[in-house]
């Protein structure tokens, strides 16, 4: 695997944010920077259209930050908000869609995504912070959690409130549906996993490869059940994963990190990676079973101690946890006790 946006590479190494860099002539990426959390930023990719104007691949947090940084990085090329007419969101995350509709708002574009991920943003659960909360936590509940430490790493209600306000799209895009941006031959690729809408976007002309959070250089997206998304969230991931494998793109785009060439042999070690975690998650359900997936979880080797791991990375490693374990029961590796908090023992041999 070759790295080719090596000024990404060094910012990274020097925990700094990079610039914003010419692909094409008619292409550059703009880090927007992300608040908290291990990413920093994400790439969002500016294509400059037939006729005039900007398409936007992803646009950012949606806070005043990622919202000046956005301005400034197209003010950098010669553009600003107004110019843009459409824009892609690769998925519902808010470091991708969180600045989708004050963009709208400022530039009358249009915003597409896929309708997997559509849904949900539009449902009124989503749409109500009370209820956004009470769902997450009661979903904790159903993997193990004590009640009170469910609401305590869900958080208040008021936190949610720009989550609940993220932009409906206008536009639907199915698996091979071309993107209307004029002079690109952009199609979606639907890569359910990461989220049950993910889309990633193959360019025919370029043969560029835009991967979204689908695939990464350097980690592996976080593939995690939710209260509303799909039952086998890493089966469909590691579908995903085999579809877009024997593609040969020029250089892939992530929204995270740094571009590279390498697909195949990326998504590869993806794989190998989580049948690693798999075993790994086998033999601690062996060691103790009747666990909850909350239980499971600290017996597992995660990136620091696990008495550390608490609010949203704790959801996170819980619930990406319960994602294996689905995996390991449809391969009939494990069984579920049933009833509302199912506990995991190993499948009679």
């Amino acid at each position: 695997m070759d790295i080719t946006g090596t000024a990404q590479h060094e910012a990274w190494q020097a925990r700094s944010l990079p610039p914003v860099e010419q692909l094409r002539a008619d292409l550059w990426s703009i880090p927007v920077p992300i608040p908290h959390g291990g990413l920093r930023y994400v790439s969002v990719y500016a294509l400059a259209l037939d006729g005039g104007g900007l398409g936007l691949l992803d646009t950012g947090w949606g806070n005043d930050q990622a919202w000046a940084a956005l301005g400034e990085g197209l003010a950098s090329i010669g553009a600003g908000v107004a110019d843009v007419r459409g824009v892609l969101v690769t998925h519902l995350h808010f470091d991708h869609v969180g600045l989708a509709e004050r963009v709208r708002q400022a530039s009358g574009a249009w915003v597409a995504m896929h309708p997997a991920d559509a849904a949900i943003i539009g449902s009124p659960v989503h749409r109500d912070p009370a209820a956004s909360v009470a769902a997450e936590a009661a979903f904790l509940v159903s993997l193990g959690a004590d009640p009170d430490e469910a609401a305590a790493d869900v958080g208040p209600a008021e936190r949610f409130a720009p989550f609940t306000r993220m932009a409906v799209p206008d536009r639907l895009l199915g698996d091979g549906d071309p993107a209307a941006l004029p002079g690109w031959r952009l199609r979606a690729v639907h890569t359910p996993g990461h989220t049950p809408g993910h889309l990633c976007f193959a360019e025919e002309r370029t043969r560029l490869f835009f991967s979204g959070d689908h695939v990464l250089p350097r980690i592996s997206p976080n593939i995690s059940t939710t209260h509303d998304g799909i039952a086998d969230p890493l089966h469909a991931y590691l579908d995903s994963l085999e579809r877009v494998s024997d593609r040969e793109p020029t250089e892939v785009l992530p929204a995270h990190e740094w571009r590279f060439r390498g697909l195949a042999e990326r998504t590869a070690q993806l794989r190998v990676h989580h049948e690693h975690r798999l075993t790994e998650l086998l033999t601690a359900v062996r060691t103790h079973p009747r666990s909850t997936p909350w239980q499971l979880a600290g017996h597992l080797t995660w990136s620091r101690p696990w008495d550390q791991y608490e609010r949203r990375m704790r959801i996170f490693a819980v619930t990406e946890t319960d994602a294996h374990l689905r995996l390991l029961a449809s391969r009939g590796l494990v069984v579920g006790s049933g009833g509302p908090v199912p506990t995991w023992a190993a499948a009679a041999r």
